[in-house]
């Protein structure tokens, strides 16, 4: 069954002070102009730490450079900065990371100091300075991590989870939103095949006959965050149903009739992911488009998780990307590149 629809949010930001931090990044663009679109926030806040993105922002659309609209430099590692940034601030999504497989393994340390320490700097800037909820986007990669990447971001859900215990009952309220590969962003194997397929290539390159990936738009990824910050309790983490599909149908959509060179797998790769564990399903909830995995421990809110209208799921459940029952057709791919384009 095909359902590329992720529900819609329903929750206000008119008048809110929002800060993205990695806000010129693929998912922070989009994120940023979803809500000039649709709402009138009173601050809207890019934080990141290249002065070029930030510039080039600004000046590509009258939107990125509303009266609304901030440009903060700063660095998820620095504690000073981050904390500053916050000041006001209601609202945080947290998408600074870095994302890079192979970098990662390369440059262990940079990548802990980003993803792992970062995480815990933007848990502690939020607490002190009273933000009312904070959604951290997470990956599949974070589920059985094999590489650091994926391990770094496990490590961050872990620390936003645990961040509800910190903050106590009545403080900042912290969740996450894990979901798969994202069309059109930077280093995604669709612009890299179609750049290809532009330049005249005979072959496209697979790793694995056998891959299989979850795939999401940034526009449902936007969508979804949105509704996740209207859902959230704190301590959940959100996973929408979204569809697989195999590499090598990605590779057929994207240049047809292009033979595939099996090129291998690459140290760190997997070739199915998981958004939810086996070992989650004790405490994961179904919703007609979406999952939660509850937190596992809940004494800092009595509150039900997700107003206690999900259905458990049954025991060893888990959520992959080969046995996922949801399947992208050739349309429905074109689709969702139409959908980046535009």
């Amino acid at each position: 069954m095909e359902n590329l629809e992720i529900g819609e949010q329903s929750i206000v930001l008119n008048g809110a002070k929002i800060l993205v931090t990695g806000g010129t990044g693929t998912f922070g663009r989009q994120f940023i102009r979803t809500v000039l679109e649709r709402y009138k926030p009173s601050r809207l806040v890019v934080f990141s730490r290249d002065e070029m993105k930030q510039y080039e922002m600004r000046h590509e659309s009258d939107a990125f450079s509303a009266s609304c609209m901030r440009y903060f430099i700063g660095d998820v590692r620095d504690a000073n900065r981050m904390e500053m940034a916050l000041r006001g601030i209601e609202y945080v999504i947290h998408a600074a990371a870095l994302k890079q497989v192979p970098a990662a393994e390369y440059n262990p340390f940079e990548c802990i100091h980003t993803n792992v320490l970062g995480a815990e700097n933007v848990v502690n800037a939020s607490i002190r300075a009273s933000v009312r909820k904070v959604i951290a986007l997470s990956t599949d990669k974070a589920v059985n991590p094999i590489n650091l990447y994926g391990a770094s971001k496990l490590a961050a859900d872990k620390i936003f989870v645990a961040a509800n215990n910190l903050s106590g009952a009545a403080g900042t309220r912290f969740s996450v939103v894990r979901y798969g590969n994202v069309f059109g962003s930077r280093g995604s194997v669709v612009p890299y095949f179609q750049k290809l397929v532009k330049g005249g290539a005979r072959a496209l390159p697979i790793t694995d006959p056998r891959m299989t990936r979850f795939w999401i738009t940034a526009h449902q990824g936007v969508d979804f965050v949105l509704a996740s910050l209207e859902r959230m309790q704190g301590g959940e983490i959100f996973v929408p149903k979204i569809p697989s599909m195999k590499m090598t149908e990605v590779a057929e959509c994207i240049g047809p009739g292009l033979s595939h060179e099996v090129v291998g797998i690459r140290p760190g790769e997997k070739l199915h992911e998981s958004m939810i564990a086996a070992d989650d399903s004790r405490t994961t909830l179904e919703f007609d488009d979406h999952y939660v995995v509850a937190p596992a421990f809940k004494d800092w809110t009595d509150k039900p998780v997700a107003n206690g209208t999900g259905r458990p799921v049954p025991e060893g459940f888990s959520y992959s990307s080969d046995t996922n029952t949801q399947w992208l057709k050739a349309d429905a791919l074109r689709r969702m590149i139409d959908d980046v384009q535009k």
